[in-house]
């Protein structure tokens, strides 16, 4: 870990440097920069502020950038499918204002934005370009673009996928590539688990990958990163220059703590989730006997639309139970909200031992499903 710090350094302390206040405006023609972060949120953040403010008429920009671990949802995917071993890894989720399938992210990844005017998007000439710089640094490495815009390693492995988000004027393409990433992790946080989640939310379609660094482990992030933002400036007749910017700087980047915070909230991160549905059976271990629970949800922008409980009769009072199916919905579909909800029920429940526990573990299931 001292050994790549000491390394980043070496590497940080040869790019030439234009000082901060100046150079969007000095830039002509093309722009190489690289974040200081590795925070997924303040990173996308750059992404949208880019695309926001920037000219991309007068120059376009390479965006270099890593993350600590975080899995990245397209714009219309559902978070739900992959949720509860984020949890328990505690890695980040973030939603991307770009379309597409979901990817993982952590520091053996680096990652490329490529913005232009809309009329000049073209993401296979970025990919062969990439390509293009991987064979300038190691000719041997059998590398190449297909039709779906994802890079191959072998003919087979796949180390870069691709997305993309055209706006009015402007457009960006972005593509991870695989360096040194936990693949156990990768595999692990990309499957789903989730039984019963129906959704005409986008897809993801899983891939055989390989890292970089199995093909040549003489290989380094900054030894890539540095040959791609060469074969860039080399293709737009540009200085081979990378500036450095710290994407929580106010002066740099005038709005882009709101802008970060945004990308962090509930609504957008699970609001703008295409409406759903749940249509489950729990098995209830209660005492001696094993209890199923039918329950069926419709949720929509995050929040329960319409919620049915199958329960056997008498197992809760009628009261009771039309009083949780009644403060469920309309609320976020949610493990902390509902919580919080069944809590306050509890506190008017009947002082019954029997009945504690059989309302608490109906709600331990029901938050589950969250």
């Amino acid at each position: 870990m001292v050994l790549q710090s000491i390394k980043n350094c070496l590497w940080l302390s040869c790019i030439l440097r234009t000082p901060k206040a100046c150079f969007w405006s000095t830039a002509s023609g093309g722009l190489i920069i690289q974040s200081l972060s590795n925070d997924v949120y303040q990173n996308l953040a750059v992404e949208d502020w880019i695309h926001d403010h920037m000219d991309l008429e007068k120059q376009q920009v390479l965006f270099l950038w890593r993350n600590s671990p975080a899995v990245l949802i397209g714009r219309h995917q559902n978070p739900w499918k992959n949720l509860r071993l984020l949890r328990q890894k505690n890695i980040k989720l973030a939603r991307r204002r770009s379309g597409g399938g979901t990817v993982y992210h952590d520091l053996g990844n680096i990652n490329l934005t490529f913005f232009t005017t809309r009329k000049k998007y073209e993401r296979m000439e970025n990919l062969k370009l990439v390509v293009k710089a991987l064979k300038a640094l190691r000719p041997q490495l059998d590398v190449h673009v297909t039709d779906r815009y994802d890079i191959l390693l072998d003919r087979q492995y796949k180390i870069s996928g691709t997305a993309a988000k055209l706006g009015r004027t402007s457009a960006y393409h972005h593509c991870t590539l695989l360096c040194n990433a936990d693949k156990f992790v990768l595999s692990s946080v990309l499957k789903s688990p989730y039984k019963g989640l129906k959704s005409n939310a986008t897809p993801s379609v899983p891939a055989s990958v390989k890292n970089l660094f199995e093909e040549d482990p003489s290989l380094t992030s900054e030894m890539l990163l540095d040959a791609i933002a060469k074969e860039y400036a080399t293709q737009h007749q540009i200085d081979h220059h990378i500036t450095v910017i710290n994407p929580a700087d106010e002066t740099l980047l005038p709005g882009i703590s709101n802008k970060t915070k945004e990308l962090q909230t509930w609504e957008w991160v699970y609001g703008k989730t295409p409406k759903f549905s749940v249509s489950t059976c729990l098995n209830m271990a209660y005492k001696d006997s094993v209890l199923d629970v039918k329950v069926n949800m419709d949720v929509k922008h995050g929040r329960i639309e319409v919620c049915n409980i199958d329960l056997p009769e008498q197992w809760l009072p009628p009261g009771l139970y039309s009083e949780l199916v009644k403060s469920l919905t309309g609320s976020k579909f949610c493990p902390n909200e509902t919580t919080t909800l069944v809590t306050t029920l509890l506190r008017v429940c009947p002082q019954d031992d029997e009945l504690h526990s059989r309302w608490s573990l109906l709600c331990e299931n029901m938050i589950m499903l969250m």
